[in-house]
């Protein structure tokens, strides 16, 4: 079977992919960032600073998405991997629905 890829599709899904990577890094940082911050770890002046590159991290990505037009593809892709990442806790957390579901897909093969 032969497929037929257009190459600005592929550049797009590419480039909303690593956007969205970088999104996801920055969420991971704010993350850590508040746990520090909760902890009393920093002092107002790093909280200052690291507040200010967080939010010029958010204003560049944006600013990318909006200039590259891949909008829309980081938002789908953002999607799909929440949804993995979701099915992924809800697969641990729930063992015995993931099995039954696991047979369910043996038997109709």
């Amino acid at each position: 079977m032969l497929m037929e890829i257009n190459e600005k599709d592929l550049k797009s899904g590419v480039l909303g992919l690593v956007v969205a990577l970088v999104e996801i890094i920055k969420e991971t940082l704010n993350h850590q960032a508040v746990k520090l911050l909760e902890a009393g770890r920093l002092t107002e002046e790093e909280v200052e600073r690291l507040g200010e590159a967080l939010m010029d991290m958010d204003e560049a990505i944006r600013k990318i998405e909006v200039e590259v037009g891949i909008t829309e593809s980081v938002r789908s892709i953002r999607e799909g991997l929440d949804r993995a990442v979701d099915d992924a806790i809800d697969t641990i957390l729930n063992p015995g629905r993931w099995n039954s579901a696991s047979e369910y897909k043996d038997h109709e093969r």
